[in-house]
């Protein structure tokens, strides 16, 4: 399995803000309007008045742009997440992964799709929603706190192996799409290579993207789980944090008094990022989910 490799980049700017007015209508010379006789009909010459009144509003009376509460509890979950994880002074050199995977919740007593009393994507945390698994289009890989040993495919050279181990996860439920999606926090931890063969094989054949902090990966996943029985093809769709140092950097300075505005906020402004891309990923889902 290759993997592209990323250059390092400086943390993302907060997103900037349209404070100015537009510039005034020009005519076909590149000239500012003036006062006078036009070749413009009294309709058209209306509309032009209107549209040169038309002015940016503020974000808000107070002139910011209050974060959103769902981003919120999800920025609030992965921050608690990395923050409260129970391995980070037994395994320093341990990575945390924070991905979004596109897949469908279903009710694990009828098998449908999950159906809740909401017009707007929501989290699965409210009382009284019934059992649910997460189908991502995966087989059930079971428990995950497992060494993984990963080979390059052309050369059968050990590229790493690494227990991961499960944090968290947080489904979102979106009534009015194909698909719903899931955020997972993981820890990945460093690992010599164990003794004795494996007991689940997966090959991946992967295309990466990516853009700015972030990683998508279209996978075609064939996998087997003993020797005699036939392999499966699956395909997963992920949208993953691609510099975890950065995403711990941020975490850290969340909320610090000691920090400046800027990177207080920063970590909210990466999973508002997260998000909106997940989202994005969500809405052009194929019907292949249901």
């Amino acid at each position: 399995m290759q993997h592209r490799t990323r250059s390092s980049s400086p943390p993302p700017l907060k997103r900037a803000r349209r404070t100015t007015s537009p510039p005034p209508m020009e005519n076909a010379n590149g000239h500012g309007s003036v006062s006078g006789s036009s070749t413009h009909s009294t309709g058209e010459h209306q509309n032009q008045h209107q549209n040169q009144n038309l002015q940016p509003l503020s974000l808000s009376i107070l002139g910011v742009e209050p974060l959103d509460e769902f981003i919120k509890e999800i920025a609030d979950f992965v921050h608690h997440m990395i923050m409260t994880r129970p391995e980070q002074h037994q395994h320093p050199n341990g990575k945390v992964e924070v991905e979004a995977k596109i897949g469908v919740l279903r009710e694990n007593r009828s098998g449908q799709r999950l159906g809740l009393p909401v017009l707007v994507e929501t989290s699965d945390t409210c009382p009284g929603i019934p059992d649910v698994r997460f189908e991502s289009n995966m087989s059930v890989g079971g428990d995950r706190d497992k060494i993984r040993v990963t080979r390059d495919t052309n050369t059968g050279v050990v590229v790493e192996c690494m227990r991961k181990v499960r944090l968290g996860d947080l489904n979102v439920y979106c009534p009015k799409r194909e698909a719903d999606w899931r955020v997972s926090v993981n820890l990945e931890i460093p690992m010599p290579h164990p003794v004795g063969s494996a007991s689940f094989k997966r090959v991946k054949d992967r295309l990466s993207y990516s853009h700015e902090e972030f990683k998508i990966d279209l996978t075609q996943v064939t996998s087997s789980t003993s020797p005699n029985a036939p392999p499966q093809i699956l395909h997963e769709l992920e949208l993953e944090i691609a510099r975890p140092e950065f995403l711990l950097a941020t975490a850290m300075q969340r909320g610090d008094p000691k920090a400046s505005e800027l990177e207080r906020s920063a970590f909210d402004e990466l999973i508002r990022a997260f998000v909106n891309n997940a989202r994005i990923l969500v809405r052009n889902a194929s019907e292949g989910w249901q």
